[in-house]
């Protein structure tokens, strides 16, 4: 049998591209041998100090602290492997239900669906586990660079015992079955390429949720 890897991503609720990415990836799970462990990392913690950003999105970034502040005390109360689960309960709300993020529902009824404590609702307004996503936030950052968002995939490189890591790809919709494993196969080729940094164009659809 052909071993199967660990593929880390790193997410931000908010951002509906890591949500396409996510959904990608879970789907490559189906056709590849790997297996992908969900990561926090923070659009709100990325962004600070940015007085130049339109006051829309200060607003949404000063809001954005709710969702990964549950996830990372999800995470200590109940163990990474609960943020898989976590993840695509917020996510179905913010991105499909249009739930809106100051929306205490929103929580509940995502801790609620992944097995979870409801009054871990309560970590959305406390800076007490900040240094914890921080540190989750910078694991996924550092090999990649701060001028770039999420999502964030840390993946096996070419020679063993060596990860790759990328932004991206970003891509509308998500592929599925075999399309998912045939865009896997060329993403991990480009990135574990020595050299290689960049490949982008211009996007002409907005995220397709299907």
């Amino acid at each position: 049998m052909t071993e199967r890897a660990t593929v880390d991503m790193w997410f931000d609720p908010l951002c509906p591209w890591a949500w396409m990415t996510s959904r990608w990836l879970l789907e490559v799970e189906k056709v590849r041998p790997l297996d992908v462990r969900f990561n926090v990392m923070s659009l709100s913690v990325l962004n600070e100090g940015r007085d130049e950003l339109p006051d829309i999105y200060k607003e949404m970034m000063a809001k954005g602290w709710g969702p990964v502040r549950v996830c990372i005390a999800a995470a200590e109360a109940a163990g990474p492997a609960v943020l898989r689960d976590l993840y695509t309960a917020l996510g179905t709300r913010i991105h499909l239900r249009k739930y809106e993020i100051d929306d205490p529902k929103l929580y509940t009824e995502a801790l609620a669906e992944a097995g979870l404590d409801e009054s871990l609702a309560e970590a959305a307004h406390t800076d007490a586990r900040d240094e914890a996503l921080r540190e989750s936030h910078n694991a996924g950052m550092k090999p990649v660079g701060t001028d770039v968002g999420t999502p964030v995939i840390h993946a096996p490189g070419p020679n063993p015992g060596e990860t790759v890591a990328f932004f991206g790809p970003v891509v509308t919709p998500a592929p599925k079955g075999e399309a998912a494993g045939k865009l896997w196969d060329g993403v991990v080729l480009v990135a574990g390429t020595p050299g290689f940094y960049e490949l982008k164009r211009s996007r002409d659809l907005g995220p397709i949720f299907d």
